[in-house]
């Protein structure tokens, strides 16, 4: 399948852009309170703990609303038809005490489909174009150290300084083994 995008935020539809058969024309929009069950079951698609431990673990419906409530103009959706197939989910950090703002890009997710079709590129310039209105200096991401397809893909968005980081667990209802001394 080949998609057109078509992005409402951006530029005025362009009529020659009209699908073609076997196309697919993919709009960007902000994302409202009836998508939430949409993207949700995307990311769930998309984050499970095969692909990702990390990812898996914190991807709830809390992570839609919370983003939502706080910067509904950094949630966008990417739909085709009445289909929603890709979203972005991101926020603004500033931080006290200095003069810039960064842009946090938390969540980006395509349906599995139609990945590296250029949905999550469009996505990501617009949540990109955002920002920069709102006056972001740095746009951060993360994401596992092995998760290669995501290091590709932000290196092609133009990120470079990657810096690998741990997460540790600590399972508190494991119950410590007893260990014996020793006698002398």
């Amino acid at each position: 399948m080949s998609v057109i995008i078509r992005n409402d935020f951006m530029a005025p539809f362009d009529p020659s852009a009209i699908s073609a058969p076997g196309e697919e024309t993919v709009r960007i929009r902000e994302m409202t309170i009836d998508d939430f069950p949409k993207v949700f079951h995307i990311g769930e698609e998309i984050f499970t703990a095969e692909y990702s431990q990390s990812l898996y673990r914190t991807w709830d419906e809390y992570e839609i609303t919370t983003l939502f409530n706080s910067d509904n103009e950094l949630c966008l959706v990417a739909e085709s038809g009445a289909q929603i197939v890709g979203f972005a989910l991101g926020t603004t950090v500033e931080k006290h005490n200095s003069p810039w703002k960064y842009g946090y890009l938390v969540w980006l997710g395509v349906c599995r489909d139609i990945q590296q079709g250029g949905v999550g590129s469009v996505l990501f310039k617009e949540i990109k174009r955002r920002m920069k209105e709102q006056g972001v200096r740095i746009i951060m991401i993360d994401t596992s150290a092995d998760n290669q397809a995501a290091i590709r893909f932000f290196r092609k968005q133009g990120f470079g300084d990657v810096q690998e980081h741990v997460y540790m667990t600590l399972n508190l209802t494991r119950k410590k083994k007893k260990t014996r001394k020793k006698k002398p």
